[in-house]
């Protein structure tokens, strides 16, 4: 329904400085050139009859007001709590927005106007026309949903269509879509897996041995500290719950110990040395 916006309140003001930043400038842009395209969620406020309080959309709701709209478009929930709305968000992927602007593209949209609807010169959209020229099929499949960067396909391109899958499907193992990675990756390529282009250039430079090596064991390692990071948080939160449990419960019951002391002594100790541990290293 059209809510008035000086009926919607703000419970978190939104942080120093953001109307400067690139992420406003570009809504802003947007909602000017196109209007609002997704509605601001709202609850009613419990404490003010007639007001609502936001759960998404505040610098929607900024930019609208700083471009002079005295209404918008909003849901209206039955719940004030807005994790939900925030969990749910379905970002467009970099596939995703190239096949976007593509098919606007057809229906008669101007690369002008996109350019302004998405605050981005017409060269970066005409840029964005050609993401997926070079990339087999089977790569685009794998990344089509993932958080993948522009720059990762340009580094992608100068691989053979095999070393493609090889690296999409690593990322996607691995969680990580950076250049950092895709670079080290594309340096460690072989020669015969590049494209020509790439391939004749990189004859002609003076990469030695050692130097490739090096590059195949800096993917190797970063592969791994990004496995190590990713199951770190997890581990510590489930080993901090296990020896909670063993301290507070397990050896608290005299019936319990008694039966380990006199059974299996060897897992009473090491339960008393998990719920003696009292801070996890962090390095």
């Amino acid at each position: 329904m059209e809510v008035p916006l000086d009926k919607i309140r703000f419970t978190i003001p939104l942080p120093l400085g953001i109307k400067e930043s690139v992420v406003y400038r570009r809504v802003s842009t947007s909602i000017n050139a196109i209007g609002l395209v997704e509605p601001i969620v709202v609850a009613l406020d419990r404490d003010q009859v007639g007001a609502f309080i936001i759960l998404d959309g505040r610098m929607r709701v900024e930019a609208l007001r700083d471009l002079g709209v005295l209404q918008a478009m909003c849901l209206i929930s039955t719940d004030d709590e807005g994790y939900t709305y925030n969990k749910r968000v379905n970002r467009l992927s970099v596939v995703q927005a190239h096949r976007m602007i593509v098919r606007a593209a057809e229906r008669g949209v101007s690369v002008q106007q996109l350019a302004d609807a998405l605050d981005v010169s017409p060269g970066a959209i005409r840029a964005r026309f050609r993401l997926l020229d070079g990339i087999c099929n089977e790569a685009v499949s794998l990344l089509a949903d993932k958080p993948a960067t522009y720059g990762m396909f340009r580094l992608l391109k100068q691989m053979k269509p095999f070393r493609q899958i090889d690296v999409a499907q690593t990322m996607v193992n691995l969680g990580n879509y950076s250049v950092k990675l895709a670079t080290a990756m594309l340096q460690s390529t072989p020669n015969d897996q590049l494209s020509d282009a790439t391939a004749t250039k990189t004859k002609s430079s003076d990469v030695t041995e050692a130097l490739q090596r090096l590059e195949r064991e800096l993917a190797s390692m970063q592969a791994d500290t990004c496995l190590l990071e990713e199951g770190y948080g997890p581990s510590s939160l489930q080993l901090e719950i296990i020896k909670t449990h063993i301290g507070a419960t397990l050896l608290n019951n005299a019936a319990i110990v008694r039966w380990l002391a006199k059974s299996q002594p060897e897992y009473l100790q090491q339960l008393q040395r998990i719920a003696d541990i009292r801070e996890l290293p962090t390095s």
